[in-house]
């Protein structure tokens, strides 16, 4: 066998077109190494044979619409500089009662390091099944009211501009210690950690360990400073110390219950409220290699590559995403008890779970140590199997699954994602026809999620006024031809928006023809573009939070880090706001107004 069909018979994609139509062919010294990190196993059959279902859970045709948010940039009179569960219940509320929202989408909720600028991305979790103890409405614990500290500092945080991940985690942590101190223990507690078992003591366990050798060792921020012994979860000396040290374990598992029961009283709540939905989840792609992922489940990755992205439109050079891949006969082994877990855990307390990058159930675009994205390769998955575990866990749990599906993605891919009944994602931005003009509403699919933007592209008030280019400018990741180019494409594809509106009579007659002429965003744009997401025949359409309020700056910029405030932006409105602001009841009154008109009310 040679060096292509060995590569094959490991489901390496030896040759393809890339998005600019090139034919892209591996280097062999690629192909040796891909080779290498899978291992020499024989490649593993396509199905288990397991009777999976051959679709997701779907309730039927369900036209509705949705606002989606970043919980963390919730501000309100009371919170401690992010948002928290108790926002969230009142921004949930607000929606239903003011927009006629069936769901509110939110960030990944996962368990992060809260470490500025590099650990505060929802997207690259330290745990893929654990969630953030930033997000717990402390004062909701009767233990912790006695507690609470000085107003001064909360009002502090709640005017910082953007979150203060460091600062909140401590001050939380400060008061939820004490707390905990008090508390004496109940059978809820003990039927939840029986229920999560060992992944909740390995993440625990996880947790005390890196504040052992931070306490111990100042500046030790990564596992793999730990000691040799303490780098395998498995030890010897790790369990004894799980043992020895069982309530410092507790007090994880302790947060992470009260973050389980505020988020389930939180989609308890939308039910109540008619939301037909309600909460929709995130289920990040990436994991920190970092992280407690990583450290407790290592044989379930593969070393000597990282997952990322090729060439692209938007990415001309690439991306690498630096985290490893998944390997692919160690979960088939185990039964995909870990990609099981994963679908349960982010979907509880939820009506719908989004999927970060829905083509990794497919194939991952692998880049071996020592290249470059260019260099990188397709490596297919057990797709037939992880499809089947999907439907199966969507169906147990009775949730919608929408598949992110941005991208190099190919037209068998979207078959294969439609014949499953994930609901796609239709970003306005991305939707053209082969002249790059915008597609009429009447052409978007029946089976997705209508949206503007993502939270890793312009806002609608920013593409308008170029306000991403700008910020790539800033931030030095363009420059030059570059950023003339961008800024050249941008006005030609102001135009062609604002030719789509027009053409499809959601605006004025009177407003300009020339959009040259409206050098702002204005309302009537604004009402134009949530008109023609509502009335595309998409189930579902959502709104980004700052494009419902007409806001700007976007959520993260990719390729920055300190350069940007990636992941720390405040919500334009408080909570309070949304309730008294003229500005904000014209921009819920919006949105209503499309839901009512496009049939998209839900049935209360």
């Amino acid at each position: 066998m040679d060096l292509l069909d060995a590569a094959r018979a490991r489901g390496i994609q030896t040759e393809y077109s890339d998005v600019f139509g090139e034919l892209r062919r591996p280097k062999p010294q690629v192909l040796e190494r891909i080779l290498a990190a899978l291992g020499e196993s024989a490649a593993p059959p396509e199905s288990g044979g397991e009777d999976y279902p051959t679709r997701v859970w779907s309730p039927g045709p369900q036209r509705c619409a949705g606002i989606a948010i970043a919980l963390y940039g919730l501000r309100s009179s009371r919170n401690w500089g992010c948002g928290d569960f108790r926002d969230l219940r009142d921004f949930v509320e607000w929606a239903a009662r003011e927009t006629g929202a069936a769901f509110v989408a939110l960030n990944p909720l996962h368990a992060i390091a809260n470490r500025l600028p590099y650990n505060t991305s929802p997207y690259l979790p330290l745990s893929s099944f654990y969630r953030n103890f930033l997000y717990l409405d402390v004062e909701q614990i009767p233990e912790a009211r006695e507690f609470l500290p000085p107003r001064e500092s909360l009002e502090e945080l709640r005017a910082s501009e953007f979150v203060e991940y460091e600062k909140i985690a401590a001050l939380k942590l400060s008061v939820l210690r004490r707390a905990y101190e008090k508390w004496s223990g109940g059978a809820d507690f003990d039927r939840y950690t029986a229920e999560q078992g060992e992944p909740l003591l390995d993440y625990a366990l996880f947790c005390a360990l890196d504040e052992k050798f931070r306490r111990e060792r100042p500046g030790t921020w990564l596992w793999t400073a730990w000691p040799p012994e303490y780098q395998d979860s498995r030890s010897t000396v790790c369990r004894e110390f799980a043992e020895s040290h069982i309530r410092e374990l507790d007090f994880f598992r302790w947060l992470q219950w009260w973050i389980d029961r505020q988020l389930a009283d939180v989609q308890a709540y939308t039910r109540q409220l008619g939301m037909p939905v309600g909460l929709v989840h995130d289920l990040a792609l990436a994991t920190d290699r970092y992280g407690c992922d990583f450290w407790a489940y290592r044989d379930f990755f593969v070393s000597g590559a990282r997952v990322g992205a090729p060439p692209d439109a938007f990415s001309p050079d690439g991306q690498d995403w630096s985290f490893p891949p998944p390997n692919k006969d160690r979960h088939r082994a185990d039964g995909y008890k870990l990609f099981a877990a994963s679908i349960r855990q982010n979907a509880r307390h939820g009506g719908a779970l989004r999927l970060d990058h829905v083509m990794r159930l497919l194939r991952l675009y692998w880049i071996p140590d020592g290249f470059t994205p260019r260099d990188g390769v397709y490596v297919a998955e057990n797709w037939r199997d992880l499809f089947g575990v999907l439907a199966r866990e969507s169906h147990h749990l009775r949730v919608r699954i929408i598949g992110e599906d941005l991208g190099t993605i190919t037209g068998e891919m979207r078959q294969t994602l439609d014949s499953y009944g994930l609901l796609g994602y239709r970003v306005l931005y991305f939707e053209r026809n082969g002249g790059g003009e915008f597609r009429p509403p009447e052409e978007y699919p029946t089976q997705a999620v209508a949206t503007v933007t993502t939270h890793d592209l312009a806002t609608l008030a920013g593409f308008w006024v170029a306000a991403d280019i700008e910020a790539r400018r800033g931030a030095n990741l363009i420059g030059g031809e570059d950023y003339e180019r961008q800024i050249s494409e941008r006005r030609r594809d102001r135009q062609y928006l604002l030719d789509r509106l027009r053409q499809s009579q959601l605006l004025p007659p009177d407003f300009p023809a020339d959009a040259e002429l409206v050098p702002e965003f204005t309302e009537e744009l604004h009402r134009a573009v949530i008109g023609f997401l509502a009335t595309t025949p998409c189930e579902w359409f959502v709104v980004n939070q700052e494009d419902l309020t007409g806001e700007i700056r976007q959520q993260n910029l990719p390729g920055s880090t300190a350069e940007y405030p990636n992941w720390r932006r405040k919500m334009k409105f408080s909570i309070e706001d949304l309730q008294n602001s003229p500005e904000a009841r014209r921009c819920a009154q919006t949105m209503a107004f499309w839901v009512r008109r496009s049939g998209r009310v839900p049935e209360r």
